[in-house]
């Protein structure tokens, strides 16, 4: 695979480097703080941290999940894991249930409220960044997106940890994830087929 960037020396000076870490640090807050924390604020009347919404966006995807497989794909201990199930469980937006054919398994679901959730939060932010993406012509977001990518893929190159732990997408999937591809997997994938795999074995 190649390898991101293209490979030449060269010399950045010191206001080149304290404004490109000025605004990376600017726009990750931005995002963080306007697009995530405060809409998620809005739409959840009880507080969900971010790890917990993205657990609900994530059961809310494609079906049911195994709280094991959840631990996986957060790289958090069972417990830890155990304990976000058991706040959005607690807010009736996931629900547990014993697998037939493994009375072992316990299996999650989001509820109709758990989806409504996510989706009024996704469309709640479409909305915010409309004038936002209204200042920008359609040209300038492609070579925003491009240039975010290849930025975003550079440094995980430098600095990768060899760690499954992802969700640096934050749930906002793509088949073909460049991130995926640099990496050689994805967490999320890996949960969706040990997933498909265990729920083939029970139902048959």
């Amino acid at each position: 695979m190649t390898k991101p960037g293209n490979g030449g020396a060269k010399q950045v000076g010191e206001s080149q480097l304290f404004e490109l870490l000025r605004y990376s640090h600017i726009f990750a807050s931005v995002v963080r703080e306007i697009l995530e924390i405060k809409l998620l604020n809005e739409v959840c009347p009880t507080s969900l941290t971010l790890s917990q919404f993205h657990l609900l966006k994530l059961i809310s995807l494609d079906g049911k999940h195994q709280v094991g497989q959840v631990a996986d794909f957060l790289g958090v201990s069972p417990p830890a894991a155990t304990k976000n199930v058991d706040k959005l469980e607690g807010l009736g937006l996931v629900f547990r249930k014993q697998s037939k054919g493994d009375r072992r398994a316990t299996l999650l679901s989001s509820s109709a409220k758990g989806r409504r959730l996510v989706e009024k939060y996704e469309t709640l932010k479409a909305e915010r960044l409309t004038p936002v993406i209204d200042a920008f012509s359609t040209d300038e977001l492609d070579q925003l997106a491009r240039w975010l990518e290849r930025f975003s893929l550079v440094l995980l190159h430098a600095e990768d940890s060899g760690e499954d732990l992802c969700f640096r997408c934050s749930a906002y999937f793509e088949d073909q994830c460049p991130v995926t591809q640099l990496r050689e997997s994805c967490p999320y994938q890996k949960v969706c087929g040990s997933r498909a795999t265990t729920t083939g074995e029970m139902e048959a």
